[in-house]
């Protein structure tokens, strides 16, 4: 909602330039995700349904920019997506794990949350796409067969990365518990 606000000791919080600006740059999307009905209907079905298809929407208008900008760019598509439409997806992963780790004291449902998401985003996100595509091409009498391009190194980085964050958290936990005592 963009408008002055009072906060708990009674100050008058006005509008900045880049909360206006925002605002009217994303006044388009308010408008579309205000078409999602309630959840009280249908037991939540309705909303479920029509939210998970703008995200589709959403996701295939993200998908051909990123495609477009790669193009334009001279960048591989297997670049784009794990930078640029990798980025555009975790971002707001990210801002939900920071307010978990500032809420927490040892940061677990931030990397829950980090590795979930990305965990569904690897393994339901190529996974699902497979799935279909090999039962599509087994119903025609066609071998759906996969090439291992890109995905091994994709997949070998995220594990890299993953067990590095779980070694460093291991290590704060231990110096912050050991800080702690003495």
């Amino acid at each position: 909602m963009l408008g002055p606000t009072v906060d708990e000791d009674n100050n008058l919080d006005e509008v900045t330039l880049t909360e206006a600006i925002l605002h009217f740059f994303t006044i388009t999307w308010k408008v579309l995700f205000a078409f999602v009905p309630p959840t009280k209907w249908g037991g939540g079905w309705p909303a479920f349904l029509v939210a998970l298809t703008f995200i589709g929407g959403v996701t295939f208008i993200v998908g051909d920019i990123a495609s477009m900008l790669g193009c334009f760019l001279g960048i591989p598509d297997s670049v784009t997506a794990i930078t640029l439409v990798a980025l555009g997806t975790s971002l707001p992963d990210t801002f939900a794990s920071v307010t978990a780790a500032k809420s927490s004291q040892y940061a677990d449902s931030a990397v829950g949350n980090v590795t979930g998401s990305n965990s569904v985003n690897v393994f339901l996100g190529l996974g699902l796409p497979w799935v279909i595509a090999s039962t599509y091409q087994d119903n025609r009498g066609v071998p759906y067969v996969t090439p291992s391009g890109d995905l091994a190194f994709s997949v070998t980085v995220f594990v890299i990365c993953s067990v590095i964050c779980f070694i460093v958290l291991a290590i704060r936990r231990v110096v912050s518990i050991l800080i702690f005592v003495y």
